[in-house]
């Protein structure tokens, strides 16, 4: 019971408390730039939940087994090769089996690999001493709360297109107004989580 209690704190928290995008401020590209439209935010999303769960699936591995010992300074070198192989595999499938959500996607595919969010989720779980299967769960969490943002920020979007915003305030302006204003939104979860759980 206690075990189930943690594993869902841990979701909970990184769904809707320390939300990678709106709190920790992290994989902010993809966020702006693909979430003009529902569906391509989708399937970045996925793309980013499938890339944080199987990085964190083989980098605490690899970090506690191998880099620990001797080599804990080469945490980051080698978490990003992983990213990146798994970004480059992600992008073959995606090309091989579903090529106009490749094409739609774009540049912001391979951007994965440089996702700060994706790298984060990965240190974020060591430094937080998580084991691994907390680790699994958190990156879950992460990527599920990824998913949230892009999907709320597409409405957001989609709303903005239809609305009568003034010339100078058209563009970056509103869609960061926008983005800070869903990120506000997203304090009010902290209090809820940790009442939940006491």
């Amino acid at each position: 019971m206690e075990l189930a209690k943690n594993m869902l704190t841990i979701l909970l928290s990184a769904i809707l408390v320390d939300n990678f995008v709106l709190s920790k401020f992290l994989g902010i590209c993809p966020f702006l730039g693909v979430s003009k439209k529902l569906d391509s935010a989708l399937a970045m999303s996925a793309a980013v939940i499938f890339v944080m769960v199987m990085a964190t699936a083989a980098t605490w591995p690899i970090y506690h087994y191998l880099l620990l010992p001797n080599y804990g300074y080469m945490q980051t070198v080698a978490f990003i090769l992983i990213i990146a192989a798994l970004v480059q595999l992600v992008e073959v499938v995606m090309k091989r089996f579903v090529p106009a959500l490749h094409r739609a996607l774009g540049v912001y595919l391979p951007l994965i690999t440089t996702n700060c969010a994706v790298l984060g989720v990965t240190v974020l779980n060591i430094d937080e001493a998580y084991g691994f299967g907390e680790s699994l769960v958190n990156a879950l969490g992460a990527g599920l709360g990824f998913m949230l943002a892009m999907v709320l920020f597409a409405g957001v979007r989609s709303r903005l297109e239809a609305a009568d915003v003034p010339e100078s305030y058209q563009g970056l302006p509103i869609t960061l107004t926008a983005a800070a204003i869903v990120s506000l939104s997203f304090m009010g979860f902290s209090g809820i989580v940790e009442g939940i759980f006491k």
